[in-house]
C-alpha cells in the first residue's frame, strides 16, 4: 500500500483528495485542522506549514500540496503584503514541503509530486493579480521541477476553473452569482471538488507514469473556447 503525504487535506479540494485515496492508500494529512473523517489509514498532523516545523514522517510514495488562497482585489487596493502572503502559501510553503520530504519520495515507489494552480495564471481576469502571480510561480516550479528531477520523481499541476468549496464561498453566494458563473464557462458547469480529486488521483497514479512537468487545465472550457 502506497503513502500519500497530503498538505490542505481538511478541506475542499484537499478533502474530497483524501476520501477518496484513505480506502486504498496510507494518507498522512498535515493541516491546521483534523479532517472530520477518521479511517485506519489515516494520520493526521497537526501543523502551520508556514510557520511550523513539518512533522517528522519516515516513508513516502506520493506527495499533494493543496493549500491555496482566492484574494480577488483591484491592483490599486493590493498591498504588498497581499502579495507576499498569496506568494508565500502557494509557492513557498510547496517548496518548503518538497525539499523537507524529497528524501523520501526519492526512496518510494513510482514517486510524484502534485501542486495546484488556477486558470487564471492562463486567463487575464480582473482583481486577480495577486493569485495570478503567484499561481505563476507555481506553474514555473512544475517545468523546473520536472526537468530537474527526471526521471526519479514526477511532478505536475492542476489548474483548476471556479470549485464548490469553502473558499471559493463569495463566489457562489447566491443564485445569481451561480447562474453568472456557469453560463460564462462553456461547458455551462463549474467543478466539483470531487471531479479536481478524480484528476489528481490519475495524475499520482502509474497510469500517469509518462506525464511529469504538465499544467492541467480543468477549465470547463473558459480558457480553451471562445464560444
Amino acid at each position: 500500500m502506497k503513502t500519500v503525504i497530503l498538505v490542505g487535506g481538511s478541506k475542499g479540494i484537499g478533502n474530497a483528495i483524501l476520501n477518496k485515496l484513505v480506502g486504498t492508500h496510507q494518507v498522512i494529512n498535515i493541516s491546521r485542522t483534523a479532517p472530520a473523517e477518521s479511517h485506519h489509514n489515516l494520520t493526521h498532523h497537526t501543523c502551520d506549514i508556514l510557520n511550523d516545523e513539518l512533522p517528522v514522517i519516515n516513508n513516502a510514495d506520493q506527495l499533494i500540496y493543496c493549500p491555496g488562497s482566492i484574494n480577488l482585489k483591484p491592483i490599486s487596493k493590493l498591498s504588498l503584503e497581499d502579495f507576499k502572503n498569496d506568494f508565500e502559501i502557494n509557492v513557498l510553503g510547496a517548496v518548503k514541503t518538497i525539499q523537507q520530504y524529497l528524501p523520501l519520495l526519492k526512496d518510494g515507489q513510482n514517486p510524484s509530486i502534485l501542486l495546484f494552480s488556477t486558470v487564471a495564471a492562463k486567463l487575464g481576469m480582473p482583481y486577480h493579480a495577486s493569485i495570478a502571480a503567484s499561481k505563476g510561480g507555481v506553474e514555473g516550479l512544475v517545468k523546473s521541477l520536472g526537468a530537474e528531477l527526471a526521471p526519479s520523481i514526477r511532478i505536475n499541476a492542476i489548474a483548476p476553473t471556479v470549485t464548490n468549496t469553502d473558499l471559493a464561498a463569495r463566489l457562489l453566494r447566491n443564485e445569481k452569482m451561480i447562474a453568472n458563473i456557469t453560463e460564462r464557462h462553456p461547458l455551462k458547469k463549474f467543478l466539483s471538488p470531487e471531479e479536481v480529486a478524480d484528476m489528481a488521483i490519475f495524475l499520482i497514479s502509474e497510469n500517469a507514469n509518462s506525464i511529469s512537468g504538465q499544467v492541467f487545465e480543468m477549465d470547463c472550457g473558459i480558457v480553451s473556447f471562445k464560444i
